[in-house]
């Protein structure tokens, strides 16, 4: 006898309870997006390797560690995508719509990286996030981060987390930091983790987001950004925290969130929560000007957001299955085409029918009581013969003959809907 599979590892089936909390994340994203103005693109599963490579950089853990890269038999080099931003922004270079701005996109969809597995984390997950293409100013970074808080305050979340906010500076004050902070390090190489010393030269700023416990002692005295940020920088980050408060948006500001591209610019943002123990970040994003050039597009500022779906999922309580609907179930075998005929009638008036046919009347009644049924009809020799059907009311138990002609008009009356609950 063959062995019983399973899942590859650091994956999962989302079933039932799971599932609906999942699709709630999905729902309450769609709605809210919807009031911000935002459309839903699609882009492959897998990507030229090349878009992550150039996009979140060779030194970073992601190209360095975690993608899952094939070639295909036509000797194409491929990535399964680890993140959703490079390829919305490779699809608005690819569709000739970055001359057609603002574009504002929202995506969701599994997401690929070689990690080990652990709770909360898998190598196959999900992501929802949001990019705004051409964010002309401040204004739109903080609308862009408010609809981030819309999204968690409408999961139940909003009182279980904290914004935290930092500036990135523009590409002059980063290059200030970027050289006094090689020169920190340098001081200190021989404290430094392997991989550290590997980004010292390339990506130092990577070095302030390690989670080596040598490294993250020699950040206290690392040399701070504030000190860099020129004029102009400061004027983006005053206005940002200003936009902020008319947004009604709470921050806490905080020097160490960074990203390690130098495309990223002026805003960086997470939003943490204490209720997942190391893993605390449940969405965080930035704003990005580079980014849609290196996918050979113009220059373009964005900013966008993304989340984990099964972390919020995680943090949401239990989801109650969708009730209601019809059961319809036909009094002996010779009355199912007569029952199925009906229930198909019934779905094109847009209403939700169960087939009951399997096992005694009273099983079968116990499973249209269990699913949440508002009515059951009933349909046997004599009904089919007078053109009838028996209703019956599950709330108060009370039956009535009806016609078939008028059914419908009979269950718009007694749920008080002209047609599908939905």
């Amino acid at each position: 006898m063959a062995g019983r599979f399973q899942v590859p590892r650091g994956t999962h089936d989302l079933l039932g309870g799971e599932m609906l909390r999942v699709q709630k994340v999905l729902q309450t994203g769609r709605e809210i997006f919807r009031r911000y103005g935002y459309r839903e693109w699609q882009t492959p599963i897998f990507e030229e390797a090349a878009v992550f490579n150039r996009s979140l950089g060779e030194t970073s853990d992601v190209v360095s560690k975690e993608m899952y890269l094939f070639e295909d038999r036509g000797g194409e080099k491929l990535t399964l995508r680890p993140e959703g931003t490079a390829p919305v922004c490779r699809a608005l270079v690819t569709n000739g719509l970055a001359q057609s701005l603002p574009q504002k996109v929202f995506y969701q969809g599994p997401m690929f990286r070689y990690e080990r597995p652990q709770k909360g984390r898998y190598r196959q997950f999900h992501q929802i996030g949001a990019e705004l293409f051409g964010a002309e100013s401040p204004l739109r970074d903080a609308e862009t981060i408010a609809m981030g808080r819309d999204f968690l305050q409408a999961l139940g979340l909003g009182e279980a987390v904290r914004l935290e906010l930092n500036t990135l500076g523009d590409m002059e004050s980063r290059a200030a930091w970027r050289e006094a902070l090689i020169t920190y390090f340098s001081g200190h190489e021989d404290s430094l983790s392997e991989d550290s010393r590997r980004r010292l030269a390339k990506n130092p700023l990577r070095i302030l987001d390690s989670k080596d416990a040598g490294d993250r002692a020699l950040l206290a005295d690392a040399p701070a950004f504030d000190s860099y940020l020129n004029d102009g920088s400061r004027r983006f980050w005053d206005e940002l925290r200003e936009s902020l408060a008319a947004f009604g948006v709470e921050f806490h500001e905080n020097p160490r969130i960074v990203r390690g591209m130098d495309y990223y610019s002026h805003t960086a943002f997470e939003f943490t929560t204490d209720q997942l123990g190391a893993q605390g970040t449940v969405l965080a994003g930035g704003r990005y000007e580079g980014l849609v050039e290196e996918m050979g597009g113009p220059p373009v500022a964005a900013i966008g957001w993304a989340a984990g779906i099964e972390r919020l999922a995680s943090l949401i309580g239990p989801q109650e299955e969708e009730s209601g609907g019809i059961a319809v179930l036909p009094l002996g075998e010779e009355n199912q085409l007569k029952a199925a005929a009906l229930a198909c009638e019934l779905r094109a008036a847009g209403w939700q029918v169960a087939l009951e046919t399997r096992g005694s009347m009273k099983k079968r009644m116990d499973r249209v009581v269990k699913s949440g049924a508002t009515h059951a009809l009933f349909l046997g020799d004599d009904d089919v013969a007078r053109g009838v059907v028996q209703l019956r009311s599950l709330s108060d138990r009370q039956q009535r003959e009806v016609n078939r002609a008028d059914l419908l008009t009979t269950l718009a009356e007694q749920t008080g809907l002209s047609s599908s609950p939905a």
